[in-house]
């Protein structure tokens, strides 16, 4: 039976002859009288030192012999019960050896009393071998679901990062990192086992992992503004030179101060709105001999000396341009106001265009065009007389009429 050694032992028979001598029990006058795990146990004349899971059966009283004086005695008293029991009145009983000590169970094993004998029993996570208790290495058993760490007479599971044991101590469960705190700088995603961290619009992530750095649109392109880019935290902005105001979020369009009020030009004064300003001309630019005979119309009388080789008339005309425009580009177109019959008319730049920068061109025989022949920068100022020259060869009659075009070229492209 397992935990329990049964030992086959030979019966002691004690024979004594003497009349009155009484047996010593060594096993109670002696001082451990057997050493270890070993049992004393007493007989006639000595005693013998056994297994503590042996027992003794003692002999019949030997018959007695013709012509002596024979007295029993003194032995182990007769067992009639079966190995593991002893008689109580007329019954056995279990003898418990636990509690009588007379077992040979190790110190770190547990004695269990069952009917006729015991065991012993090795403590939780420990299996017998033979008299010794063993670990039980039960990471072989696969109970952990990740990594399984054993110890003497147990196991604990333990989980993968971003994982924690279920409440069965074996299962293992995703943790939600961004619950408990994860070092991401702006957004946070939960996956399983880990997390992962994310910016907001206009920022990248760093080399960590975990920090928001900010994106510098303006240094990708310099076609996000049409003037000034500037770089902001999480964004960009764009920003128009003065004398503008953006339209939309990226192009600059000009502010027309006439119209809002923003110039400084006197009573005596025209307000003309340019590409990033405005320009004050005054009411009556008529120079002399020419009178002024309407808002923007001089005139030369014929009465005058002076006026014979200028042209009859003059009308003030204002337009600004951009920088940088795409040439050869058609600017200002010209239309004869009167025709004559008979008149051949022709159109030609008088004066102002020092640089060749423009040229006309005649369209028909009362309109022409003027070209921008190259590509002009400002700010700066052109002040062109285009001049109408009318000839009748039936009257043998000729005229001139002049318009005078104030061309201004604004600082940008724009």
């Amino acid at each position: 039976m397992k935990g329990h050694l049964y030992c086959s032992v030979p019966v002691f028979q004690s024979f004594s002859f003497s009349l009155s001598p009484t047996d010593i029990n060594e096993c109670e006058t002696l001082l451990e009288a057997c050493k270890g795990e070993m049992k004393c146990f007493n007989h006639y004349g000595g005693y013998l030192c056994l297994p503590r899971s042996a027992s003794v059966i003692p002999a019949p009283d030997p018959p007695s012999q013709p012509g002596t004086n024979l007295e029993s005695t003194a032995r182990e008293p007769f067992n009639p019960c079966p190995l593991g029991y002893e008689p109580q009145g007329d019954s056995c009983v279990d003898v418990n050896e636990c509690e009588r000590d007379e077992h040979d169970c190790q110190p770190s094993q547990q004695c269990i009393n069952i009917p006729g004998a015991f065991i012993c029993q090795c403590p939780e996570g420990y299996r017998k071998i033979g008299t010794e208790c063993i670990d039980i290495d039960e990471c072989r058993y696969r109970y952990c679901q990740h990594r399984c760490v054993n110890v003497p007479g147990s196991f604990s599971c333990q989980c993968e990062p971003g994982f924690q044991l279920a409440g069965n101590n074996r299962s293992c469960i995703d943790v939600n990192e961004c619950d408990m705190g994860a070092p991401c700088q702006q957004r946070c995603y939960n996956t399983y086992g880990t997390f992962l961290c994310r910016c907001d619009l206009g920022y990248e992530l760093g080399p960590d992992g975990f920090a928001c750095n900010d994106i510098d649109e303006c240094s990708y392109s310099s076609y996000l503004c049409q003037f000034q880019c500037v770089n902001e935290p999480g964004k960009f902005s764009c920003q128009c030179p003065e004398g503008y105001q953006l339209l939309g979020t990226r192009l600059c369009q000009d502010i027309n101060e006439c119209e809002t009020g923003e110039h400084q030009c006197t009573e005596g004064q025209t307000c003309v709105n340019i590409y990033g300003a405005s320009q004050c001309v005054d009411t009556n630019r008529c120079q002399s001999p020419y009178v002024q005979v309407s808002d923007n119309r001089c005139v030369c009388p014929v009465t005058k000396p002076a006026c014979r080789d200028l042209p009859f008339s003059i009308v003030q005309r204002y337009m600004s341009i951009t920088s940088e425009r795409s040439v050869p580009s058609d600017i200002f177109q010209i239309q004869a106001t009167s025709v004559y019959p008979g008149a051949y008319n022709t159109f030609r730049i008088r004066s102002g265009d020092h640089d060749g920068d423009f040229y006309i061109r005649q369209i028909n025989n009362i309109s022409a065009m003027l070209v921008l022949a190259r590509a002009v920068t400002g700010p700066q100022e052109y002040t062109l007389d285009l001049e109408m020259v009318s000839v009748n060869p039936l009257l043998s009659y000729q005229t001139s009429s002049a318009l005078r075009l104030s061309v201004y070229v604004g600082p940008y492209a724009f």
